[in-house]
């Protein structure tokens, strides 16, 4: 059975007729063609498919679309801004906040409401609410080093205690 459902994704309305199980991550990916919303693990276990739903950072592949009628959604396509990357975004390049890239939207959408609740995190804050992001290829420092300094970005302060690469 098809459903009729109505959604905005990065600011824009969509419409569309889903079966009752698809996923939304898989609406978002097959449907919708945004693909920087990963398919990692089906079981909430990764974190990979992080998107923003009506403000809250949630794991896409446990939410059916049709639970996202209505909604107002945004995924990594949606943060940058007039050709502009998202200043977290910019801090995951600046600061090597990524190696592979699987994990990289997930994290970043997390860290999006991560800065948003704790706007100034210390490095154990970014740990305990990055709890459901998985990155198989790093040891974490270069995105907590990525998401300080995305704070300092986003509050206007000078990138001094944060400044350098993640091997500084």
């Amino acid at each position: 059975m098809k459903h009729a459902i109505k959604i905005r994704v990065n600011g824009q309305d969509r419409s569309a007729e889903v079966e009752s199980r698809l996923l939304l991550v898989h609406f978002l990916r097959d449907v919708l063609a945004l693909t920087g919303t990963h398919v990692g693990c089906d079981t909430t276990q990764c974190g990979a498919c992080t998107i923003s739903l009506d403000g809250q950072a949630v794991k896409s592949c446990t939410i059916f679309t049709v639970q996202a009628n209505n909604a107002d959604i945004v995924t990594i396509e949606g943060l940058a801004a007039n050709e502009k990357l998202h200043p977290i975004q910019e801090a995951f390049r600046a600061h090597h906040g990524l190696q592979c890239g699987f994990c990289t939207p997930g994290m970043i959408m997390a860290a999006k409401q991560l800065l948003e609740r704790y706007p100034d995190p210390t490095p154990e804050e970014i740990r305990h609410q990055l709890d459901g992001n998985i990155c198989r290829c790093t040891g974490y420092h270069g995105i907590i080093k990525a998401i300080e300094a995305a704070a300092d970005s986003m509050a206007g302060k000078p990138i001094s205690r944060h400044a350098g690469t993640a091997a500084s």
